[in-house]
């Protein structure tokens, strides 16, 4: 259920919402709009794939509507006071209700070990086990979203979103060297810590001063694909979104402690 792959350097790429897959039982209470699936983090394991050597990946095919495994498994709000979805979704990012029967607590805790628990247990086995290879490991969360979502944020996003929670789940260089990687490239827009400051996986993963650094990659998917369905992955736009990408993990690979 859980997809891992084992790399050698200090880099691991977690993959919490490209995962399209939802199982009959959870199935038949979604309506229309939740069977859609809009909110998926369209082709990001695939524009990511292969592009630095030695890199682990952790990803759950299970969607996000299922289960949010980038959420409080708490249910605790990332955002107080803005809209945003929950542990288990009940809209869509436009607001709109997405079960015909919603999920009762006990329907959501069961989720919760079923789906959330072990996306986490593999995350934080290879956490530790990167850890103890380097001294330390950089956990890259890759996640992309339609740029224009009046629900969530005003304006058009940014192409490249850098969550760093305020500066507190990484070391400044780390935050650094990813920030100026998105600044140098020519023709895309950029910013940190704005509308997006990293999920609960940044957040929770983020104790640099125990050697455990993480970082939210947050794209504008017309970066890569059209944001409307069928969600066209667009070789040409992805091709020159990957040769940034791979500036960015190449640096993180090489990143060493002061």
């Amino acid at each position: 259920m859980i997809e891992v792959t084992q790399g050698s350097s200090p880099l691991i790429l977690g993959l919490p919402h490209t995962g399209t897959e939802v199982p009959a039982e959870v199935a038949k209470d979604l309506n229309e709009v939740g069977l859609g699936l809009a909110d998926t983090d369209w082709h990001i394991h695939n524009l990511y794939a292969g592009l630095v050597e030695g890199v682990t990946t952790v990803r759950t095919p299970i969607h996000r509507y299922v289960i949010d495994v980038n959420r409080d498994p708490e249910g605790v709000s990332l955002y107080p006071g803005q809209n945003t979805t929950t542990l288990v979704p009940l809209t869509d990012f436009d607001g709109n209700p997405i079960w015909s029967t919603e999920p009762d607590a006990t329907e959501i805790a069961r989720r919760r070990d079923t789906y959330h628990a072990p996306y986490h247990a593999a995350l934080e086995a290879e956490m530790a086990r990167v850890a103890a290879i380097h001294g330390f490991a950089i956990l890259y969360d890759c996640h992309s979203i339609r740029g224009d979502i009046p629900f969530l944020f005003e304006g058009r996003l940014p192409d490249f979103n850098v969550g760093t929670n305020l500066g507190t789940t990484c070391a400044p260089s780390i935050e650094a060297l990813v920030v100026a990687r998105c600044q140098e490239a020519e023709g895309y827009t950029s910013v940190l810590n704005g509308r997006f400051k990293g999920g609960w996986t940044t957040r929770h993963y983020g104790r640099p001063a125990e050697g455990w650094h993480a970082i939210q990659m947050e794209l504008a998917q017309a970066t890569y694909c059209d944001e409307c369905p069928p969600w066209t992955y667009d070789s040409a736009r992805a091709e020159q979104m990957r040769a940034h990408l791979t500036q960015i993990l190449t640096d993180l690979t090489q990143w060493r402690p002061a």
